[in-house]
């Protein structure tokens, strides 16, 4: 009998991408299997989801703002809207998919779904991230039938740890299938360091600010570099507008995009990656074996992107800066040290690539396999 799994995950690409993973490590293992996802329309998981071919089943649920303001006021009273309307409309979806599995694995649509299908008697697993979990994750992990965490330091958090998994981080698998060479050929690398930066898919404004001093730096300076800027989506105009205030243009060196969406290409073509610290991200540069200058977001719960970090660099993978320490003048000074020290980023990408879990999907898919037996 065929197998049927809806995966819910949303709100960023750290949630979608290892949910993408593990759909495709599925339906390697299992042909037959009918995938499904669940997700806001309005999120990114949207686009991501339907180019990678599955078919896709809105439900609207938003985030609580904790800082009070009237604009938050009103995102509030439509959050509890959509939270209001969000557990009949994941019944429905259930009732329409009839899955036999269904897996979080985060952002806010992961709760009402499997949630909805925990109390349905349908097999549930969540997937946590980070050290730090998630409020959803916390909530939904005694309900579910298995709990997967990326690191040791979850488990407790998560607070059922004889049923909790430690698997690290599921990337997609052409992460550990690039040819350098050939990456490298296909962007015009040429003998060119090739250095990758980027804040997330919605962009951050710090990161894009102290990017462009180096953009500006590095055109000034002729330093022998193909740099690849992704701006995210708030990004876009405010990194124009500062390529024209400081001086710098896109062209041969630099080329700017809002959003990468051939990621494990360009990690291959990559010498240096300037990124923030998220779980997922921190998975793919231990994949590829990329060195990085890593810039933790302060915005996140229990500042978990900096203590992920500080295991890179305690590595000797990256080096880290703080984003309250963080300045353009600060930023140009480390990349042109790293530039400059021969075989520094070459090593730093060794260490990196010691980190990784190589079989975190495969982990995931035999236990899920199990499960539904």
């Amino acid at each position: 009998m065929a197998l049927c799994v809806l995966i819910a995950a949303g709100g960023t690409a750290g949630h979608i991408n290892p949910a993408l993973a593990i759909a495709g490590a599925l339906k390697q293992a299992r042909p037959d299997a009918d995938i499904h996802f669940a997700g806001r329309r309005e999120g990114m998981e949207y686009g991501l989801v339907t180019k990678a071919g599955y078919p896709f089943h809105h439900i609207e649920v938003n985030g609580i703002q904790r800082k009070l303001s009237l604009k938050n006021i009103a995102r509030n009273a439509e959050a509890l809207y959509h939270l209001a309307l969000a557990g009949p409309r994941a019944k429905a979806i259930l009732r329409q998919v009839k899955p036999d599995l269904v897996i979080g694995c985060g952002g806010y649509v992961s709760g009402p779904v499997v949630r909805a299908a925990a109390k349905m008697g349908i097999k549930t697993a969540i997937h946590e991230q980070n050290a730090f979990p998630g409020v959803t994750n916390k909530l939904l992990a005694k309900d579910v039938d298995v709990v997967f965490a990326a690191v040791e330091a979850a488990v407790q958090k998560l607070g059922v740890p004889e049923k909790t998994l430690v698997v690290g981080n599921p990337v997609r698998p052409e992460m550990f299938a690039q040819d350098r060479a050939a990456a490298r050929r296909a962007i015009g690398a040429g003998d060119r360091t090739v250095i990758l930066s980027f804040g997330g898919s919605l962009g951050a404004r710090r990161i894009n600010q102290v990017v462009a001093d180096l953009a500006a730096w590095e055109q000034k300076t002729r330093q022998p570099v193909l740099h690849l800027h992704a701006t995210g989506q708030y990004g876009v105009q405010l990194f124009r507008n500062l390529a024209k205030e400081k001086g710098f243009e896109y062209g041969e060196n630099l080329v700017v995009k809002e959003y990468i969406d051939n990621m494990p290409q360009l990690l291959a073509a990559a010498d240096l990656v300037i990124s923030r610290a998220g779980a997922l991200t921190l998975a793919e540069l231990e994949a590829a074996g990329r060195a990085a200058i890593l810039i933790p977001s302060p915005n996140v719960a229990e500042n978990h992107q900096y203590y992920n970090a500080m295991e890179l660099q305690k590595a000797g993978a990256a080096l880290v800066i703080e984003e309250k320490d963080l300045t353009g003048e600060g930023l140009v000074e480390a990349v042109s040290n790293l530039l400059h020290e021969p075989g520094k980023l070459t090593l730093m990408g060794q260490m990196a690539r010691t980190l990784c879990e190589p079989k975190s999907l495969e982990k995931i898919t035999d236990r899920l396999l199990e499960l539904v037996k």
